[in-house]
């Protein structure tokens, strides 16, 4: 399979990673774009799969519809990312990595799809639909980084350290430190690999988990002051209020990870934080422990994921949306209760 098939279905499934290998062989001018409030699977796959083209001699352009955030500016590559593209047609192949659906690229990278390039979608969340003219999807794979490690492999790349950073921090964020379910033996191969090829755990944890500004321990303060648990004592919920996003100065990066200190509460087993980014919009985010299907919980809002972290934007009247969200999860927990183990 090249770039040169003849496409009769325009969004296929591929499931063999040696044909999005040789796919990528193929191709010469490639664009690898990731999702809108890139995290740390998101940047580094980009990244490694961008450094492992280079080094085929393909001429590539990495693209984030958002900022890199602060903590992730030690990735080798970091500052080469592009919010857009001036001419699209000088590239025959776009790549989106963790992708789960076109809106996630951000709108003004979307288009790129139907800009008459050649489109292939690398991702590991089991709700993505194939949007792109080639699509592979492996729900079972940790991290996009997994995927991103395998076929860099069946490319014949050389791994270096740079890769091998990226590639690590790609994996090691999305399994929580190897601590979510999805961690499988197979992970830690990869990443005992990775090591192989110098990277530093401490220092990459350092730099990941132990450098944050004021700005996101005073978000989190405000946080902390909202928290609320069910009567049930299964779910509990945080609010960021417009008042606080103001005159903080909130960002995307300032807020990640503070939704697990709900889900850490003894008892509790979905975690929801609400974000009143302004009077009609919201933006929520969802995390379970052991058998609430978050992602199921998300999609009721038209938003997505995975079954243990998931999320939505909420656009139009915000009013009374707490409610309805947290009834739901409490259903959700009620219903899989008699699964927990």
């Amino acid at each position: 399979m090249t770039l040169s098939t003849v496409l009769t279905n325009k969004h296929r499934i591929v499931n063999n990673l040696r044909d999005i290998a040789r796919i990528l062989k193929d191709a010469q001018n490639v664009l690898v774009a990731g999702h809108v409030m890139p995290d740390g699977d998101c940047l580094g796959s980009v990244l490694a799969l961008g450094l492992a083209l280079e080094k085929m001699g393909k001429k590539i352009s990495l693209l984030s519809a958002d900022p890199v955030p602060s903590i992730y500016h030690f990735l080798p590559g970091s500052d080469r990312f592009m919010s857009q593209v001036e001419a699209p047609d000088r590239y025959d192949l776009l790549v989106t990595l963790d992708v789960s659906s076109p809106e996630r690229m951000g709108e003004t990278l979307s288009p790129l799809l139907t800009a008459g390039l050649i489109t292939l979608n690398i991702d590991h969340h089991a709700s993505t639909p194939p949007f792109a003219n080639y699509n592979y999807v492996d729900a079972n794979a940790a991290a996009v980084g997994e995927i991103i490690f395998d076929l860099i492999g069946l490319m014949g790349v050389q791994m270096d350290r740079n890769i091998a950073t990226c590639l690590y921090v790609a994996i090691m964020t999305d399994t929580g430190c190897f601590r979510y379910e999805h961690t499988t033996a197979a992970t830690h191969l990869r990443a005992a690999k990775l090591i192989e090829y110098g990277v530093s755990p401490a220092q990459i944890s350092t730099a990941v988990y132990e450098q944050k500004s004021i700005t996101s321990l005073k978000v989190l303060a405000a946080a902390l002051d909202t928290l609320q648990v069910s009567n049930c004592g299964r779910v509990a919920w945080m609010t960021l209020t417009p008042a606080v996003e103001q005159t903080l100065n909130v960002s995307d990066e300032d807020v990640d990870g503070i939704i697990n200190y709900a889900r850490a509460v003894q008892g509790v087993e979905v975690a929801v934080l609400f974000r009143y980014v302004s009077p009609d919009k919201c933006k929520i985010g969802f995390r379970s422990k052991t058998c609430v299907d978050v992602a199921a919980l998300a999609q009721e809002f038209g938003g997505g994921g995975h079954p243990r972290a998931s999320g939505c934007v909420i656009n139009g009247d915000c009013a009374n949306l707490a409610d309805r969200v947290i009834d739901k999860a409490v259903e959700a927990v009620r219903e899989s209760d008699g699964r927990c183990s």
